[in-house]
């Protein structure tokens, strides 16, 4: 199949692609930056200068394609708000797609996003969930609840670092997922007629609270975090603060995302039926367990050989420095 895909040079767009290419798709890619996205080049895929806060570079990147998948977000740090991008973005994206007539719209969500309309980002989800099922294009939306990824800068890295690990209540458990596993899912979901006009939960084996994730990084780390707490009322205030400066709302619409994470309903769901019209097994989605292993290994290893390496760097200056030499 001919796939356009939108979002491919972020943190799950780029497995996507990946996984895409690799199960013999021929893939497009719309990107911003043609340069930052040399990667997906030489990947395989096509490469289409084209933004979809500007309709009008669209066209080039839908033409003849048989499905879209739509992985785009605004980042914290872009000038340009989320608004901008994840709701006036993604209209112009699917209309531009259904007068291309592409066979289908394959939409990233989030779960549960309907439960938090306060919450700019879900709130914004939601709407899109609705408009596109609206827009007469047929479309398969998933709805994963984390990223196991984020889970390395959140926790990992200060830990691994001794800094404070910053945390507001013990907060709602989460089932993240890693990417190159929502990969597969969307992949299928652009193969199987079964998922048209369908919605997905897209979540991981089991759901964990921050203390939960938190003990497993120092029980695979071997060290102690320092926690530090952050009220939710803080959070609450600084959400309205930065609200009324242009470049720091990305960030405070992420920030009021602790609403989310505060919450009484856990980003879990079951995902039976899933697995089951997408036809794939359980058994080989990645655990947190094993991907957290796999990074301390990696990273711990690679420590060991530089604290290995600079002590024999230091052994080598000694002998340099030794009084007892012998005089000519």
């Amino acid at each position: 199949m001919k796939l356009t895909i939108v979002g491919a040079s972020g943190t799950l767009g780029r497995q996507i692609a990946r996984r895409a290419i690799d199960e013999g798709h021929v893939v497009r890619c719309l990107v911003r930056n043609p340069r930052k996205a040399a990667f997906l080049k030489e990947w395989g895929a096509e490469i289409v200068k084209g933004d979809i806060c500007k309709p009008e570079t669209l066209p080039p990147a839908l033409e003849g394609a048989d499905a879209v998948i739509d992985a785009a977000t605004a980042r914290p740090t872009e000038s340009v708000s989320i608004r901008a991008v994840d709701w006036d973005g993604k209209v112009n994206l699917i209309q531009a797609a259904a007068r291309a007539q592409v066979g289908r719209y394959v939409f990233l969500s989030i779960l549960n996003a309907e439960a938090f309309p306060n919450v700019p980002l879900m709130e914004i989800k939601h709407c899109t969930e609705t408009f596109l099922a609206e827009s007469g294009l047929k479309y398969t939306i998933l709805r994963p609840a984390g990223f196991m990824q984020g889970l390395i800068g959140q926790y990992a890295i200060p830990i691994l670092d001794g800094q404070a690990v910053w945390v507001s209540g013990d907060g709602t458990p989460v089932a993240y997922m890693n990417t190159q596993d929502v990969a597969k899912f969307v992949v299928r979901a652009v193969e199987v007629p079964e998922a048209t006009n369908r919605s997905f939960p897209v979540v991981g084996p089991r759901a964990w609270t921050a203390s939960e994730t938190i003990a497993l990084c120092e029980r695979l780390s071997d060290k102690t975090a320092r926690i530090s707490r952050l009220p939710l009322g803080l959070l609450r205030f600084m959400y309205r603060l930065t609200r009324f400066f242009a470049w720091t709302r990305n960030a405070s619409d992420r920030l009021i995302f602790a609403e989310v994470l505060a919450s009484d309903k856990p980003m879990n769901a079951p995902m039976d039926e899933t697995y089951a019209i997408l036809g794939l097994d359980p058994q080989e989605m990645s655990t947190l367990e094993e991907y957290l292993q796999d990074y301390f290994g990696r990273i711990l290893k690679k420590l060991k050989e530089i604290g290995y390496e600079k002590e024999k760097a230091r052994e080598k200056k000694k002998k340099k420095r030794s009084p007892f030499k012998t005089k000519s």
